[in-house]
């Protein structure tokens, strides 16, 4: 029987990462092997977490962002969690037909309405009176209090937001050893996110990096010690790396200025109506998916969007692997140096009629994702956030504001693909796993599911 084997996701590593500051990780590369990775577009969490698990691309899976225009509903989504959203076959419902295969999901997405045996994954608590309480879901039901009893609450406020930072992943990785011995699977998929934050604030090089990538190497070690302790095998995978920008992009805003998105305003502000708009975009990262309702407006929405990034449209799309009906009628793809910004309000005043959600933490709400929310506002954020606390401590109603408006202070994003193989994802492979399979000097995402299939198989 083939040994237990973990894949364990470092969001944001990079092949140029390994070396000095990661020690653990280089060893344990040099002990086995490792392989720039080529990635998959969009370069997002969801989309290369679904493609690694199936082997195939967004144009197949479904999964062709963090978020997208569910048509059918007339609503923009982000960050959904339910497996059933996937549109291909996992790699572990393939060997189930030939086997039986215990799988656990730690913290790697799309985990609930899951066919797996074992999950941990993030789930707030969204109070009645509009509190978030930080709590995380686990399956089978005596999972959870194994899990809470030893490492305490998720820390949420950790995971993201203004004070994001290696508190999550660590209390992850520490976890999963709880999980991994108390479910004791075949096969695992854990997700270390620690990268992903200053990253995005700061950028991907600077002073700040040394110190993020010797925080998760610790935390990698974590699981490098506890698989050699279990006899189990392991792969460490990222999903992109991280890019450097300087300028936000802003497609609604010129969308609305060719009168093609519509917006209603109301006590909360103005909203896209999204059943209205003639074109809408929905802002991921260095991506955006433009619906166009009409074919006969696709014109007027490319010319409104000239300069902004490169334009897939209809069956280009096929060029990225992004032809599928989730998507928008036009793909944009960021050019170097620049994002994608949700922002559709026209007037910047102070006083404009933004929406009450603009400088709060809500991914949910927002119609596109929003990496301001990693930041305190260098204006006031932080005293508006104790302010807030200070409110909710005494039982008074209050609204947590600490974020920014101006996308200048981001300073890494991803989604396109790199320029260089060495500052996108990777895959590293243990030295126990000797099959010659594993060992190949460039991998594709799309071969790892493949891969393991044959590790469990023959």
């Amino acid at each position: 029987m083939p040994r237990p084997l973990i894949v364990c996701c470092c969001v944001g590593l990079t092949p140029a990462h390994l070396g000095r500051d990661t020690p653990r990780l280089t060893a344990f590369a040099e002990q086995g092997s490792s392989a720039a990775l080529s990635g998959v577009v969009p370069a997002v969490t969801c989309s290369a977490q679904a493609t690694l698990a199936t082997g195939v691309l967004p144009q197949v899976h479904g999964i062709v962002g963090n978020g997208w225009h569910f048509r059918d509903l007339g609503e923009i989504r982000f960050w959904s969690q339910s497996q059933g959203l996937i549109q291909a076959p996992s790699v572990w419902a393939s060997i189930r037909r030939r086997r039986p295969l215990k799988v656990l999901k730690h913290f790697w997405w799309y985990a609930l309405n899951s066919d797996c045996d074992a999950v941990v994954t993030p789930r707030p608590v969204y109070h009645h009176d509009g509190r978030k309480s930080p709590d995380f879901y686990a399956w089978p039901r005596d999972l959870k209090p194994a899990v809470r009893n030893k490492h305490g609450d998720f820390p949420l406020f950790s995971f993201w937001g203004p004070t994001a930072g290696l508190a999550s992943t660590r209390w992850i990785a520490d976890s999963f050893r709880t999980a991994f011995d108390h479910a004791r699977p075949d096969l695992v998929w854990v997700y270390l996110p620690h990268l992903d934050y200053d990253l995005q604030r700061f950028g991907p090089t600077g002073p700040h990096l040394a110190g993020n990538l010797q925080d998760l190497d610790a935390c990698a070690a974590t699981i490098i010690d506890h698989a050699a302790e279990r006899g189990a095998d392991l792969v460490f995978v990222s999903e992109y790396g991280l890019q450097p920008v300087s300028q936000a992009l802003f497609p609604n805003r010129l969308l609305r200025g060719a009168d093609l998105l519509t917006a209603v305003d109301n006590t909360a502000g103005e909203l896209i109506d999204v059943g209205a708009s003639r074109a809408l975009a929905v802002c991921d990262h260095q991506i955006a998916h433009v619906s166009v309702r009409d074919p006969d407006d696709l014109p007027a929405a490319l010319d409104a969007l000239r300069g902004c990034g490169r334009a897939y449209v209809g069956s280009e799309r096929a060029e990225i692997g992004l032809d599928h009906p989730r998507s928008g009628e036009i793909v944009l793809v960021a050019e170097p140096g620049t994002w994608f910004a949700y922002d559709y309000w026209q007037d910047l005043h102070d006083n404009c009629r933004r929406p009450d959600f603009a400088r709060a933490v809500e991914i949910h709400k927002k119609p596109g994702y929003d990496p301001r929310e990693l930041l305190f506002d260098p204006h006031g954020g932080k005293f508006r956030a104790m302010t807030a606390l200070l409110r909710k401590k005494l039982g008074f109603r209050y609204v947590m504001e600490p974020c920014p408006l101006d996308t200048g202070l981001i300073k890494g994003s991803h989604g396109r693909p790199p320029a260089n193989p060495q500052d996108g994802p990777l895959l590293i492979v243990g030295g126990s796993l000797a099959d010659a399979g594993w060992r190949r000097p460039t991998w594709a995402m799309t071969d790892l599911a493949p891969q393991i299939e044959r590790h469990f198989l023959g």
